[in-house]
């Protein structure tokens, strides 16, 4: 019977320590302005590694790497155009709320979820 490696927990952090992390944009993704408050980007969409040998074992080829689009509107234009792998969270946070006219746990919550998403995606890394 095989047995699965099960994997770590990461460790928890804090928020202070989320903060200071620094995004970065993938080198991999294109991105195309449309107008002056929208961005489209491009990235390739990644196959899953047991999707690609399972097609390899029947004899088929490994799919060609296709490009999804995703297209932010003006608010997520903002904190995209923030993302130099300078700033840290904290600084997009405090431009995006001031810039915005929000309260800064407003404009932290909602610069946060952004970013984690562009990260799940994997249009960001952090540093």
């Amino acid at each position: 019977m095989k047995r699965f490696k099960s994997r770590r927990p990461h460790p928890a952090l804090n928020r202070t320590e989320a903060l200071n992390f620094r995004p970065a944009k993938n080198r991999h993704i294109s991105e195309e302005r449309i107008g002056d408050n929208e961005v489209v980007i491009a990235y390739p969409m990644t196959v899953k590694p047991w999707v690609s040998a399972l097609l390899q074992r029947f004899g088929g080829r490994s799919e060609p790497v296709r490009t999804k689009k995703l297209q932010l509107d003006e608010l997520g234009t903002s904190v995209w155009d923030m993302v130099d792998g300078q700033r840290s969270v904290r600084e997009i946070v405090a431009v995006f709320a001031a810039t915005h006219r929000l309260e800064r746990k407003e404009a932290e919550v909602s610069v946060t979820h952004f970013l984690r998403m562009l990260g799940q995606r994997g249009l960001i890394g952090m540093r």
